[in-house]
Formats: C-alpha cells, sequence, structure tokens
C-alpha cells in the first residue's frame, strides 16, 4: 500500500493535543481535533479552532487521489460547509 499522507499522519500523531495548522494562503490556525482517523489512505477529522472563530465546527478531509489535507468550516449560522483550504503544514501547538 502506498505511503499515508505526511500531513495527515502529523496531525493524527499530535491531536488530542493542539495543533498549529499552516494552509495554503499562508493562514495559521490553531486546532483541538476530537477525532482523526484513517480509512486505508483516505483521511479524516473533526474539531474546532481554538484561537477565533470557536462557534464553527471543522472537519479535516483527504483529497480523492489522497495527495492533500482539506479543512472544511461549518458555522452556526451557514447552510453546510465551505472550504477553508489545503493544510500545508501541522506541528504541535504551544498550550
Amino acid at each position: 500500500m502506498p505511503d499515508l499522507n505526511p500531513v495527515a499522519k502529523r496531525i493524527h500523531n499530535v491531536q488530542p493535543r493542539l495543533v498549529r495548522l499552516e494552509f495554503d494562503d499562508g493562514e495559521v490556525g490553531v486546532f483541538e481535533f476530537t477525532s482523526t482517523e484513517f480509512f486505508q489512505r483516505e483521511f479524516r477529522g473533526e474539531g474546532a479552532r481554538t484561537d477565533e472563530d470557536a462557534d464553527a465546527d471543522f472537519r479535516l478531509i483527504s483529497s480523492d487521489d489522497y495527495e492533500r489535507i482539506l479543512l472544511g468550516r461549518s458555522g452556526p449560522d451557514d447552510d453546510g460547509w465551505t472550504m477553508v483550504g489545503e493544510v500545508v503544514a501541522a506541528e504541535r501547538a504551544e498550550e
């Protein structure tokens, strides 16, 4: 089986501790994921942002080709999920 996505592995290994994510547009945020899991190469996770936007839910998913990890957001006033961006780096955040 091909290797698992390295960004997804890093997120999975750091959680349940706080995770600092960097996105393809340069934005950075701190997240607390309540769950992350692999289904073979597919990756999923759910959590909340701790540094801002605390009322929204966030969901991690792998792209169809498993090459990218994407983050979606659903806020209390939203009707569904919107794409935040591609996660390009993940590291343990200072608590």
